[in-house]
Formats: C-alpha cells, sequence, structure tokens
C-alpha cells in the first residue's frame, strides 16, 4: 500500500481486532488478522500493542482484551475515521470547493 498507516490508524485498528475477540486474544493472533488487512510488519505492530497495554499476564502469551477506556477510543476513533474518509473521498471524486 503507498499509503502510510500512522501510529492512531494502527492503535484504531488493533482495537477494531481486540473489540471482535469477546474473550480476549494474543499478540500474534492481533498481528496476523491486521496483516491480513493493511501491509505493515510485526515490528510495526508490536509497538502499538506495547502503547495500548491492554495486557493481562498469561502463561506463556500476553492475552489482550478490550477495556472499557478502550472501547470508548475505538468509538472515538469511529467517529473520526468516517469525517477523515469523507473528506478525503469527497477530494477523489469532487475535487476542493
Amino acid at each position: 500500500m503507498v499509503f502510510n498507516t500512522g501510529a492512531a490508524l494502527l492503535d484504531a485498528v488493533v482495537l477494531a481486532v481486540v473489540s471482535k475477540e469477546r474473550e480476549g486474544t494474543y499478540g500474534y493472533k492481533i498481528t496476523q488478522d491486521v496483516r491480513g488487512v493493511l501491509e505493515v510488519s510485526e515490528s510495526t505492530l508490536y509497538p502499538g500493542l506495547r502503547r495500548l497495554q491492554m495486557a493481562y499476564a498469561g502463561r506463556n502469551r500476553r492475552y489482550y482484551k478490550l477495556t472499557d477506556r478502550g472501547a470508548a477510543q475505538l468509538e472515538f476513533y469511529k467517529a473520526e475515521w468516517k469525517i477523515y474518509a469523507s473528506k478525503i473521498s469527497g477530494m477523489f471524486e469532487g475535487g476542493i470547493g
């Protein structure tokens, strides 16, 4: 993909993936789910997982589960994305003004 994926967008995507897993999920599965949609390296995703710090200790894996704060942040990202995507689509389809 030619478009740069910034930290906020990666955080939003990770939160979206984690929100689909009611019982929680682990880092490797999150990276595989994200990489199924976006071309990003694991080394790009793991800092986001650490930044979000949604983990609790598992035996051999760190599991991630959406918190209330994470759910609120995901809703914020969704609303912001709709505005952003609408503006960009408008520019592509109709130009400026």
